[in-house]
């Protein structure tokens, strides 16, 4: 029988992306837990916040204030104690959940079922359907060395349809031009001076990458943005970078890393496993910085083995 944890997704051939595999991450969605958190901007909407004003939940009374509106008066209270109350609402907010997607060349690398570019749009996608589960209105960034797609928040079902739509293009336009284009050292630098542009306060914004085009010159742009937003960020890893591959003693391993094409030894792929290992701990050393705690998610894994790191 085959293990489900090696099996590929449904609809996906670990490769390319198409609508059915992106709609099937609906259901994994679904077991992302709701999170709990400190609203950190006034913004109307579904999501219930912390902070009390006028909504549907009751909060507590408190004394009645000069610019209270007299609507909110608790008259019972008033008439038991002889001094004017009035009512507080847990206030509904709807809250701009934007995704900064990394879809370099460095992604379309896969030693074990799916490709880590591939898993970056399950795993964007899931949190997507999330958003839109719990009414937040959804938005993206799509980076790559030739493409920057701004997705601007949207509710409800046309904010997963740009989002699917955006992944699928940018996907396959990487994969036509894998050949092509030139490396760009500081295009997720850009992608992060536009994310700071257009994030408003109190968004929470969910960075997914493989580390290694985020740097010292984003740590401006990301420092500013964690001033008013909530961020969190996704490492999307492979075995053959993680040195968790199991190799024989000698090999010769073609394989291609961005627009290289490598042929990897026992001697070379230790080089090589040193220095991918080591533009992850830089990365990690960055996000500290602005004191996030990076999740790993597996691309040798499919994504519902793996929904409790999502929590």
């Amino acid at each position: 029988m085959m293990n489900p944890t090696n099996s590929l997704p449904l609809y996906s051939d670990g490769v390319s992306l198409n609508e059915q595999e992106l709609i099937a991450c609906q259901s994994l969605s679904r077991a992302i837990p709701d999170r709990q958190s400190r609203a950190k901007a006034a913004l109307s909407g579904h999501r219930s916040s912390q902070i009390k004003g006028r909504g549907m939940e009751f909060a507590e009374v408190r004394h009645y204030q000069n610019g209270d509106d007299v609507r909110t008066i608790d008259w019972r209270v008033t008439a038991r104690t002889g001094v004017a109350h009035t009512k507080l609402f847990v206030e509904e907010r709807e809250r701009p959940i934007l995704l900064l997607i990394d879809l370099s060349h460095s992604l379309y690398f896969g030693s074990q079922l799916l490709l880590q570019s591939v898993q970056v749009a399950h795993l964007a996608t899931t949190l997507g359907w999330n958003a839109i589960n719990h009414g937040d209105r959804l938005g993206a960034l799509i980076a790559s060395e030739s493409t920057h797609l701004e997705l601007k928040p949207r509710s409800r079902r046309q904010g997963i349809l740009q989002l699917t739509s955006g992944l699928i293009d940018v996907h396959q336009q990487q994969l036509n031009q894998i050949n092509q284009l030139s490396p760009d050292p500081g295009h997720m630098f850009k992608a992060c001076q536009r994310l700071q542009r257009i994030a408003k306060p109190g968004s929470l914004i969910w960075i997914i990458t493989d580390g290694q085009h985020i740097n010292q010159q984003c740590l401006a742009p990301l420092t500013e943005l964690s001033r008013h937003c909530d961020i969190g960020a996704f490492v999307v890893t492979d075995p053959l970078r993680q040195g968790t591959l199991a190799l024989p003693k000698q090999f010769s391993l073609p394989v291609r890393d961005g627009q290289q094409q490598l042929t990897l030894t026992r001697q070379s792929y230790e080089a090589w496993l040193s220095t991918q290992q080591q533009q992850l701990q830089q990365f990690v050393s960055l996000m500290n910085m602005i004191k996030v705690q990076p999740k790993f998610i597996d691309a040798a894994k499919p994504l519902s083995a793996q929904l409790d790191i999502l929590r």
